[in-house]
Protein backbone atom coordinates (compact mmCIF):
# COMPACT_ATOMS: atom_id res chain seq x y z
CA UNK A 1 0.00 0.00 0.00
CA UNK A 2 1.20 3.50 -0.84
CA UNK A 3 0.19 6.49 1.26
CA UNK A 4 0.87 10.23 1.06
CA UNK A 5 0.37 12.64 3.95
CA UNK A 6 0.67 16.43 3.76
CA UNK A 7 2.18 16.17 0.28
CA UNK A 8 3.38 19.54 -1.06
CA UNK A 9 5.40 20.32 -4.17
CA UNK A 10 6.64 23.72 -5.31
CA UNK A 11 8.73 25.02 -8.20
CA UNK A 12 10.60 28.33 -7.99
CA UNK A 13 8.78 29.09 -4.75
CA UNK A 14 5.30 28.54 -6.25
CA UNK A 15 3.19 25.76 -4.74
CA UNK A 16 1.77 23.55 -7.49
CA UNK A 17 0.44 20.67 -5.41
CA UNK A 18 -0.99 20.39 -1.90
CA UNK A 19 -2.66 17.05 -1.10
CA UNK A 20 -3.45 16.38 2.53
CA UNK A 21 -3.95 12.62 2.30
CA UNK A 22 -4.01 9.90 -0.37
CA UNK A 23 -3.99 6.10 -0.18
CA UNK A 24 -3.35 3.66 -3.01
CA UNK A 25 -4.30 0.20 -1.83
CA UNK A 26 -3.75 -3.03 -3.80
CA UNK A 27 -6.40 -3.38 -6.50
CA UNK A 28 -7.27 0.33 -6.46
CA UNK A 29 -8.36 2.04 -9.68
CA UNK A 30 -7.89 5.77 -9.13
CA UNK A 31 -8.51 8.39 -11.82
CA UNK A 32 -6.94 11.82 -11.28
CA UNK A 33 -8.80 14.46 -13.29
CA UNK A 34 -8.55 18.21 -13.67
CA UNK A 35 -7.72 20.96 -16.19
CA UNK A 36 -4.24 21.62 -17.56
CA UNK A 37 -1.97 22.86 -14.79
CA UNK A 38 -4.07 21.23 -12.06
CA UNK A 39 -1.11 19.22 -10.73
CA UNK A 40 -1.98 15.78 -12.12
CA UNK A 41 1.43 15.00 -13.61
CA UNK A 42 3.23 16.40 -10.57
CA UNK A 43 1.24 14.10 -8.29
CA UNK A 44 2.09 11.05 -10.40
CA UNK A 45 5.80 11.92 -10.46
CA UNK A 46 5.81 12.21 -6.68
CA UNK A 47 3.99 8.88 -6.30
CA UNK A 48 6.58 7.35 -8.65
CA UNK A 49 9.41 8.70 -6.46
CA UNK A 50 10.81 10.56 -9.46
CA UNK A 51 10.70 13.84 -7.51
CA UNK A 52 11.13 14.68 -3.86
CA UNK A 53 8.35 16.78 -2.30
CA UNK A 54 9.18 20.00 -0.47
CA UNK A 55 6.97 18.80 2.39
CA UNK A 56 5.02 15.74 3.42
CA UNK A 57 5.60 12.05 3.80
CA UNK A 58 5.35 9.18 1.34
CA UNK A 59 5.16 5.64 2.67
CA UNK A 60 5.31 2.27 0.94
CA UNK A 61 4.00 -0.79 2.77
CA UNK A 62 4.03 1.22 5.98
CA UNK A 63 7.64 2.39 5.68
CA UNK A 64 8.66 5.99 5.09
CA UNK A 65 10.45 6.69 1.80
CA UNK A 66 12.71 9.69 2.31
CA UNK A 67 16.35 9.15 1.35
CA UNK A 68 17.67 8.84 -2.20
CA UNK A 69 18.40 5.15 -1.59
CA UNK A 70 14.89 4.52 -0.26
CA UNK A 71 13.36 6.24 -3.31
CA UNK A 72 15.57 4.19 -5.64
CA UNK A 73 14.47 0.92 -4.01
CA UNK A 74 10.82 2.01 -4.01
CA UNK A 75 10.95 2.68 -7.76
CA UNK A 76 11.40 -1.07 -8.31
CA UNK A 77 7.81 -1.57 -7.15
CA UNK A 78 6.25 1.20 -9.22
CA UNK A 79 6.19 1.98 -12.93
CA UNK A 80 5.10 5.26 -14.49
CA UNK A 81 4.25 5.89 -18.13
CA UNK A 82 4.54 9.58 -18.86
CA UNK A 83 2.34 11.49 -21.27
CA UNK A 84 5.03 11.48 -23.97
CA UNK A 85 6.93 8.24 -23.35
CA UNK A 86 10.37 7.57 -24.80
CA UNK A 87 11.12 4.41 -26.75
CA UNK A 88 14.64 3.16 -27.38
CA UNK A 89 16.09 2.34 -30.78
CA UNK A 90 15.29 -1.18 -31.87
CA UNK A 91 12.14 -3.24 -32.21
CA UNK A 92 8.97 -2.93 -30.19
CA UNK A 93 9.65 -6.34 -28.62
CA UNK A 94 13.12 -5.23 -27.51
CA UNK A 95 11.62 -2.10 -25.96
CA UNK A 96 8.91 -3.98 -24.06
CA UNK A 97 11.38 -6.63 -22.83
CA UNK A 98 13.88 -4.00 -21.66
CA UNK A 99 12.27 -3.36 -18.28
CA UNK A 100 12.39 -7.01 -17.25
CA UNK A 101 15.94 -7.39 -18.53
CA UNK A 102 16.99 -4.33 -16.50
CA UNK A 103 15.59 -6.04 -13.42
CA UNK A 104 17.73 -9.13 -14.01
CA UNK A 105 15.31 -11.44 -15.84
CA UNK A 106 16.66 -13.87 -18.43
CA UNK A 107 16.21 -13.08 -22.10
CA UNK A 108 13.64 -15.84 -22.49
CA UNK A 109 11.56 -14.75 -19.48
CA UNK A 110 11.73 -11.10 -20.54
CA UNK A 111 10.52 -11.91 -24.06
CA UNK A 112 7.66 -14.07 -22.75
CA UNK A 113 6.53 -11.29 -20.42
CA UNK A 114 6.82 -8.74 -23.24
CA UNK A 115 4.75 -10.82 -25.68
CA UNK A 116 2.10 -11.41 -23.02
CA UNK A 117 1.85 -7.66 -22.30
CA UNK A 118 1.64 -6.80 -26.02
CA UNK A 119 -1.06 -9.43 -26.45
CA UNK A 120 -3.07 -7.94 -23.59
CA UNK A 121 -3.01 -4.58 -25.37
CA UNK A 122 -3.88 -6.16 -28.73
CA UNK A 123 -0.51 -4.93 -30.00
CA UNK A 124 1.32 -8.21 -30.63
CA UNK A 125 1.47 -7.47 -34.36
CA UNK A 126 3.76 -4.53 -33.52
CA UNK A 127 6.44 -6.76 -31.95
CA UNK A 128 8.81 -6.79 -34.95
CA UNK A 129 8.24 -3.14 -35.90
CA UNK A 130 10.92 -0.50 -35.54
CA UNK A 131 9.98 1.50 -32.44
CA UNK A 132 11.05 4.74 -34.11
CA UNK A 133 8.39 4.45 -36.81
CA UNK A 134 5.29 4.19 -34.62
CA UNK A 135 2.37 6.59 -34.41
CA UNK A 136 1.66 8.51 -31.18
CA UNK A 137 -1.10 6.10 -30.22
CA UNK A 138 1.09 3.07 -30.92
CA UNK A 139 3.92 4.54 -28.82
CA UNK A 140 1.52 4.90 -25.89
CA UNK A 141 0.40 1.27 -26.20
CA UNK A 142 3.96 0.00 -26.37
CA UNK A 143 4.99 2.09 -23.36
CA UNK A 144 2.06 0.72 -21.34
CA UNK A 145 2.96 -2.82 -22.43
CA UNK A 146 6.55 -2.23 -21.28
CA UNK A 147 5.20 -1.10 -17.91
CA UNK A 148 2.85 -4.08 -17.53
CA UNK A 149 5.64 -6.50 -18.46
CA UNK A 150 7.57 -5.52 -15.31
CA UNK A 151 4.66 -6.65 -13.07
CA UNK A 152 4.67 -3.50 -10.90
CA UNK A 153 2.83 -3.24 -7.60
CA UNK A 154 1.70 0.25 -8.64
CA UNK A 155 1.11 1.42 -12.22
CA UNK A 156 0.90 5.19 -12.87
CA UNK A 157 -0.32 6.37 -16.27
CA UNK A 158 -0.26 10.01 -17.40
CA UNK A 159 -2.84 10.63 -20.15
CA UNK A 160 -2.42 7.08 -21.54
CA UNK A 161 -5.16 7.36 -24.18
CA UNK A 162 -4.49 10.91 -25.38
CA UNK A 163 -3.44 9.77 -28.87
CA UNK A 164 -5.44 6.54 -29.03
CA UNK A 165 -8.58 5.64 -30.94
CA UNK A 166 -11.57 4.06 -29.21
CA UNK A 167 -10.40 0.50 -29.91
CA UNK A 168 -6.98 1.21 -28.37
CA UNK A 169 -8.59 2.89 -25.37
CA UNK A 170 -10.80 -0.14 -24.81
CA UNK A 171 -7.78 -2.45 -25.14
CA UNK A 172 -5.88 -0.46 -22.51
CA UNK A 173 -8.61 -0.56 -19.87
CA UNK A 174 -9.30 -4.23 -20.62
CA UNK A 175 -5.59 -5.01 -20.19
CA UNK A 176 -5.55 -3.23 -16.83
CA UNK A 177 -8.63 -5.15 -15.67
CA UNK A 178 -7.09 -8.45 -16.81
CA UNK A 179 -3.81 -7.70 -15.04
CA UNK A 180 -5.60 -6.72 -11.84
CA UNK A 181 -7.54 -9.97 -12.09
CA UNK A 182 -4.25 -11.84 -11.96
CA UNK A 183 -2.72 -9.88 -9.08
CA UNK A 184 -3.58 -6.94 -6.83
CA UNK A 185 -1.90 -4.10 -8.72
CA UNK A 186 -2.90 -0.55 -7.83
CA UNK A 187 -3.48 1.70 -10.86
CA UNK A 188 -3.61 5.48 -10.95
CA UNK A 189 -4.48 7.22 -14.22
CA UNK A 190 -4.30 10.96 -14.89
CA UNK A 191 -6.74 11.72 -17.68
CA UNK A 192 -8.83 14.33 -19.48
CA UNK A 193 -11.13 11.56 -20.72
CA UNK A 194 -13.80 12.01 -18.08
CA UNK A 195 -16.26 9.50 -19.54
CA UNK A 196 -13.63 6.76 -19.39
CA UNK A 197 -12.53 7.84 -15.91
CA UNK A 198 -16.07 7.54 -14.56
CA UNK A 199 -16.66 4.21 -16.28
CA UNK A 200 -13.34 2.59 -15.37
CA UNK A 201 -12.22 3.98 -12.00
CA UNK A 202 -13.57 3.08 -8.59
CA UNK A 203 -12.30 6.38 -7.16
CA UNK A 204 -12.03 9.88 -8.65
CA UNK A 205 -9.61 12.52 -7.40
CA UNK A 206 -10.31 15.94 -8.94
CA UNK A 207 -7.53 18.54 -8.69
CA UNK A 208 -7.88 22.28 -9.16
CA UNK A 209 -4.84 24.50 -8.73
CA UNK A 210 -2.99 21.58 -7.15
CA UNK A 211 -5.63 21.09 -4.43
CA UNK A 212 -8.28 18.32 -4.26
CA UNK A 213 -11.77 19.60 -5.00
CA UNK A 214 -15.23 17.99 -4.93
CA UNK A 215 -16.00 19.66 -8.26
CA UNK A 216 -15.01 17.60 -11.28
CA UNK A 217 -13.70 19.27 -14.45
CA UNK A 218 -16.93 19.41 -16.40
CA UNK A 219 -18.20 22.98 -16.57
CA UNK A 220 -14.97 24.38 -15.13
CA UNK A 221 -13.88 27.75 -16.57
CA UNK A 222 -11.18 30.35 -15.97
CA UNK A 223 -12.89 33.74 -15.83
CA UNK A 224 -12.30 37.38 -15.00
CA UNK A 225 -14.78 38.61 -12.41
CA UNK A 226 -15.76 42.24 -12.97
CA UNK A 227 -14.74 44.84 -10.36
CA UNK A 228 -17.18 46.59 -8.08
CA UNK A 229 -19.92 45.39 -5.81
CA UNK A 230 -22.36 42.75 -6.95
CA UNK A 231 -25.91 43.75 -7.86
CA UNK A 232 -28.47 42.07 -5.59
CA UNK A 233 -25.71 39.66 -4.56
CA UNK A 234 -25.05 38.63 -8.18
CA UNK A 235 -22.31 39.20 -10.71
CA UNK A 236 -22.60 38.49 -14.41
CA UNK A 237 -19.50 36.78 -15.77
CA UNK A 238 -18.55 36.26 -19.41
CA UNK A 239 -17.95 32.58 -20.16
CA UNK A 240 -17.27 32.08 -23.84
CA UNK A 241 -20.19 33.68 -25.68
CA UNK A 242 -22.62 33.49 -22.76
CA UNK A 243 -23.06 35.48 -19.54
CA UNK A 244 -23.40 33.51 -16.32
CA UNK A 245 -24.98 34.92 -13.17
CA UNK A 246 -23.06 33.93 -10.05
CA UNK A 247 -23.63 34.70 -6.38
CA UNK A 248 -20.24 36.15 -5.44
CA UNK A 249 -18.51 39.33 -4.29
CA UNK A 250 -15.10 38.28 -5.61
CA UNK A 251 -13.27 40.20 -8.32
CA UNK A 252 -10.42 39.47 -10.72
CA UNK A 253 -9.14 36.09 -12.01
CA UNK A 254 -11.11 33.12 -10.73
CA UNK A 255 -12.31 29.61 -11.49
CA UNK A 256 -16.03 29.24 -12.10
CA UNK A 257 -17.65 25.80 -11.77
CA UNK A 258 -21.18 24.55 -12.36
CA UNK A 259 -21.74 21.05 -10.90
CA UNK A 260 -23.38 18.87 -13.59
CA UNK A 261 -25.90 17.55 -11.07
CA UNK A 262 -27.17 21.11 -10.43
CA UNK A 263 -28.24 21.72 -14.03
CA UNK A 264 -31.93 21.29 -14.93
CA UNK A 265 -32.44 19.80 -18.39
CA UNK A 266 -35.56 20.47 -20.49
CA UNK A 267 -36.73 20.93 -24.06
CA UNK A 268 -38.28 24.36 -23.37
CA UNK A 269 -37.37 27.09 -20.83
CA UNK A 270 -38.76 26.28 -17.39
CA UNK A 271 -40.95 28.61 -15.35
CA UNK A 272 -38.53 28.59 -12.42
CA UNK A 273 -36.29 30.90 -10.39
CA UNK A 274 -33.08 29.89 -12.13
CA UNK A 275 -31.10 32.98 -13.20
CA UNK A 276 -29.16 31.05 -15.84
CA UNK A 277 -31.17 29.68 -18.76
CA UNK A 278 -29.40 28.71 -21.99
CA UNK A 279 -30.76 27.08 -25.14
CA UNK A 280 -28.59 24.98 -27.40
CA UNK A 281 -28.04 21.64 -29.10
CA UNK A 282 -27.06 18.28 -27.65
CA UNK A 283 -23.52 17.42 -28.74
CA UNK A 284 -23.23 13.96 -27.16
CA UNK A 285 -24.83 11.53 -24.75
CA UNK A 286 -22.52 9.29 -22.75
CA UNK A 287 -23.28 6.52 -20.26
CA UNK A 288 -20.61 6.36 -17.54
CA UNK A 289 -22.60 3.83 -15.51
CA UNK A 290 -25.98 2.09 -15.72
CA UNK A 291 -28.96 4.42 -15.36
CA UNK A 292 -26.90 7.63 -15.61
CA UNK A 293 -26.37 9.82 -18.68
CA UNK A 294 -24.01 12.74 -19.17
CA UNK A 295 -25.66 15.21 -21.54
CA UNK A 296 -23.20 17.56 -23.25
CA UNK A 297 -24.65 20.58 -25.04
CA UNK A 298 -23.36 23.57 -26.96
CA UNK A 299 -25.14 26.57 -25.41
CA UNK A 300 -22.45 29.08 -26.42
CA UNK A 301 -19.93 27.05 -24.45
CA UNK A 302 -20.04 23.33 -23.83
CA UNK A 303 -21.83 22.41 -20.61
CA UNK A 304 -22.43 18.93 -19.21
CA UNK A 305 -25.44 17.89 -17.15
CA UNK A 306 -26.11 14.59 -15.38
CA UNK A 307 -29.58 13.06 -15.63
CA UNK A 308 -31.15 9.61 -15.66
CA UNK A 309 -31.68 7.39 -18.70
CA UNK A 310 -35.43 7.66 -18.05
CA UNK A 311 -35.23 11.47 -18.25
CA UNK A 312 -33.36 11.26 -21.56
CA UNK A 313 -36.12 9.08 -22.98
CA UNK A 314 -38.91 11.27 -21.60
CA UNK A 315 -37.32 14.42 -23.06
CA UNK A 316 -36.50 12.76 -26.37
CA UNK A 317 -32.90 13.96 -26.25
CA UNK A 318 -30.71 13.01 -29.22
CA UNK A 319 -27.38 14.35 -30.53
CA UNK A 320 -28.11 17.45 -32.57
CA UNK A 321 -31.50 17.94 -30.97
CA UNK A 322 -32.64 21.00 -29.00
CA UNK A 323 -32.12 21.30 -25.26
CA UNK A 324 -32.34 23.93 -22.53
CA UNK A 325 -29.95 24.02 -19.56
CA UNK A 326 -31.00 25.95 -16.44
CA UNK A 327 -29.23 26.46 -13.12
CA UNK A 328 -29.43 28.81 -10.18
CA UNK A 329 -26.87 31.53 -9.50
CA UNK A 330 -26.31 29.94 -6.09
CA UNK A 331 -25.26 26.69 -7.81
CA UNK A 332 -22.29 28.42 -9.46
CA UNK A 333 -19.14 27.91 -7.43
CA UNK A 334 -16.35 30.46 -7.58
CA UNK A 335 -12.78 29.73 -6.48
Amino acid sequence: MREAQGLVQAYAGRTVLDVDHLRLEPGTRLAVVGPNGAGKSTLLRLLAFLERPVAGLLTLEGRAVESARQRRLARRKVTMVEQRPFLFRGTVLENVAWGERARGASQGDAVRSALDALNLLQAKTLAARNAQGLSEGEIQRVAVARALATSPDVLLLDEPVAGADRAAQHALYTAIATTQGRRSMAVCVASHQLEDAYRWADRILALLGGVPTPVTPENLFRVELPPGESHAGLKHVCVGSIEVAAATDKTGPAILAVPPTDIFVSREPLAASARNVFSGRVTRLSHPRPGVVHVAADVGVELVAVITEEAVRDLGLVPGGPVVFSFKASAVRVF
